[in-house]
């Protein structure tokens, strides 16, 4: 059960520093050009939408691998989606993104978690 707390809780961490962090220096200077498609505003609001309902999409990742009773072959399919999307991550950005550690991190965890 502790790989399992221990995997939300890096989903959590993630979720946080993504929709804070990430949200100022990457979406805010994005959105400060506003050239092309960011010139509408409807485009605008959806880029900050987008943006914040994945770390909230990361969070309901987090409650379902700590919830009890969360079948295994879920818990695996989260767990196997967050350790894909860290290697993934590592690959595309050749490590220099921070967040492949902690994706790649809480999909362990919560495949250990299922697995033992």
């Amino acid at each position: 059960m502790i790989w399992l707390w221990l995997s939300a809780a890096f989903m959590v961490t993630t979720a946080g520093v993504h929709s804070v962090l990430g949200y100022r220096r990457m979406i805010v200077p994005l959105l400060h050009g506003e050239a092309g498609p960011l010139a509408d505003p409807r485009t605008r609001r959806i880029i900050r939408f987008a943006w914040h309902a994945t770390s909230v999409l990361m969070l309901i990742s987090a409650a379902a691998v700590a919830w009890p009773g969360t079948p295994n072959n879920l818990l695996i399919v989260i767990g196997a989606g967050w350790l894909a999307a860290g290697f993934f991550d590592a690959a595309y950005t050749k490590g220099r993104h921070i967040a492949w550690p902690a994706l790649s991190g809480a999909g362990i965890f919560a495949l250990i978690g299922a697995l033992v």
